[in-house]
């Protein structure tokens, strides 16, 4: 039998001491987020703004200084010559942004703006209707040839819009005997009245052109057409695998530009009376070039009609304050149009690298 031996006289039992309690795991914590992690920061806001505003600032400028240098420029009368020049380019701008903003290019609207031009005056002694609707019908007609060989043969935009420009140049020249046959709009004719008349004193191809621009920024901006534009400019592949109607959304940019520049030139022979044969030498470049001056990336994705019609009106300043210095001759207004092209682009290049960057 097992016996307990007492404890010694005198002598304490050791007092038990509770165990510590555990020490708890500190908890894992993200580290602090941003408060604008979500979203575009103050920087990237600033460069969006910049790219697709900031010709804005400048035409705003030019204008400003100008009038205080030439007091004749800030003068109604000037600001109805400068508008009612830029609103042909204006028009054929309308359709190359579209354009762009797809990632392709259209070198052919310059002579289908001149061949347009005839047609229409060709047609003005059969009325109206006429005069509109050829034009319409044969321009678009090249831009949807554009279209079908970029869409669906799969060739360089830069190839068959060069092509077409030859074509349509030819086209041009065989219809007026190299150019030795003018063909005159009739006088008091309804036709004539599209681009000789005005309201409040502005002509009517600024009231168009600023409809058509309306019109081209809902399109852009609140339908799924517009985004569909800017879906395929970011990437074609990406966009075939999203569904969406890739070689469709390229004919109808395509025809969209023919359409506008033939609707330009016949706006300009009725302004003129007279389809004139030497128009729209190099104006597919003053096109791009309000485009891109306007904040439209070259290579697509990226773009604003607002912007090219700050562009188009900024090359029609510039050309206008050429006239007012009178010294300088009026091939200085390529200069300075290349001038600012090389700087919008370099511009555009160092604002992407700024949004990415943050």
């Amino acid at each position: 039998m097992n016996e307990t031996t007492p404890a010694p006289t005198g002598a304490t039992a050791a007092p038990t001491v509770p165990a510590p309690a555990p020490t708890p795991a500190p908890r894992k914590t993200s580290p602090p987020r941003p408060a604008d992690a979500g979203g575009p920061t103050g920087r990237q806001r600033a460069a969006e703004l910049l790219q697709r505003q900031g010709v804005l600032a400048v035409l705003l400028t030019v204008v400003i200084a100008a009038s205080f240098v030439y007091p004749t420029f800030a003068s109604l009368d000037n600001a109805r010559g400068v508008t009612i020049q830029a609103s042909f380019l204006a028009v054929v701008a309308l359709g190359m942004t579209m354009v762009i903003i797809t990632g392709g290019i259209d070198l052919s609207v310059g002579s289908v703006f001149a061949l347009g031009g005839v047609l229409a005056a060709w047609a003005s002694q059969y009325g109206f209707l006429a005069a509109l609707l050829v034009p319409l019908a044969v321009c678009g007609a090249i831009g949807l040839l554009n279209g079908f060989l970029i869409a669906r043969g799969n060739l360089a935009p830069f190839i068959v819009t060069l092509a077409t420009l030859l074509g349509a140049r030819g086209l041009l020249l065989a219809l007026t005997d190299e150019g030795a046959t003018t063909h005159l709009v009739p006088k008091d004719s309804a036709f004539g009245e599209l681009g000789q008349g005005s309201v409040w004193g502005f002509g009517y191809p600024i009231l168009i052109a600023l409809v058509l621009f309306g019109a081209g920024g809902i399109v852009l901006q609140r339908t799924s057409f517009g985004q569909t534009l800017f879906a395929v400019g970011g990437s074609s592949d990406a966009a075939t695998l999203m569904g969406l109607p890739v070689a469709r959304t390229k004919i109808l940019v395509y025809t969209l530009s023919g359409l506008l520049a033939g609707l330009a030139g016949a706006l300009n022979a009725a302004r003129l009376s007279s389809g004139v044969t030497i128009v729209g030498v190099g104006m597919e470049l003053d096109a791009i070039s309000a485009v891109v001056i306007g904040g439209t990336l070259l290579i697509g994705g990226a773009g604003s009609i607002s912007g090219t019609l700050w562009g188009v009106l900024l090359l029609a300043v510039i050309q206008n304050l050429i006239n007012q210095i009178g010294s300088l001759n009026s091939s200085y207004q390529s200069v300075v149009s290349g001038g600012f092209l090389i700087v919008v682009v370099v511009a555009q290049r160092y604002l992407a690298r700024s949004r990415r960057s943050t």
